[in-house]
This record gives structure tokens, C-alpha cells and sequence, in this order.
């Protein structure tokens, strides 16, 4: 089901506006592929990057190219373990976030 355009405008509202929701949006992500379900933490990390046009500056931290990045993350995109870790540690940074495994 494709989004509406003042849904994803909102999202990127919302996450200008409220650090909080910014941070879920990584955590979200996070329980996603720790629970294989791997396009909707994608998903999401797409729309933390495109919410807070953080790409930029996290491609230049990771030293990759913008583009390879939005593929990886892109509908028909296969990150490996270690790229994924590499862009939610980066993310993580941005917003001084630290996650924690739970039973």
C-alpha cells in the first residue's frame, strides 16, 4: 500500500520536531531486523534518513557513497550485517542513543 504524500509529510514533521520520535524510529528499526522482519527496518531507517536529512553526514562518517546507502536501505535492497550495524551505530550516534538487548 503506497503512503500518501501528507503521511510522509508528516513522519518528517514529526521527527524535525520531536527528538523522542526520532529515537523510535531507530529502535523500531532495530527490533525489526532483530525479528527478520528486514523491509520494515528498512523502512523505517529510510524515513529516519529522509526525516532528519541526516544522509549526507552519515555517509560521509561511514566514508560510502549516498547513493550505495539508499540502495542497501531501497525496496530491493540486501544489507549485510555489517553495513546495517555500521548505519545504526551512526544513527545511534547522531541522536546519543544506546540500544540494549532484553529478554
Amino acid at each position: 500500500m503506497p503512503l500518501t504524500r501528507e503521511f510522509k509529510e508528516t513522519v518528517m514533521l514529526r521527527a524535525k520536531q520531536d527528538p523522542d520520535f526520532r529515537k523510535e524510529l531507530i529502535v523500531e528499526a532495530s527490533n525489526a531486523f532483530l525479528d527478520g522482519d528486514i523491509d520494515t527496518g528498512k523502512r523505517l531507517l529510510r524515513d529516519y534518513l529522509n526525516a532528519t536529512e541526516a544522509l549526507p553526514s552519515i555517509a560521509g562518517e561511514l566514508k560510502q557513497d549516498e547513493k550505495s546507502i539508499r540502495r542497501m536501505i531501497g525496496h530491493r535492497g540486501n544489507p549485510t550485517l555489517r553495513n546495517f550495524t555500521n548505519l545504526l551505530n551512526a544513527c545511534k550516534r547522531r541522536e546519543s542513543l544506546e540500544l540494549h538487548v532484553r529478554r
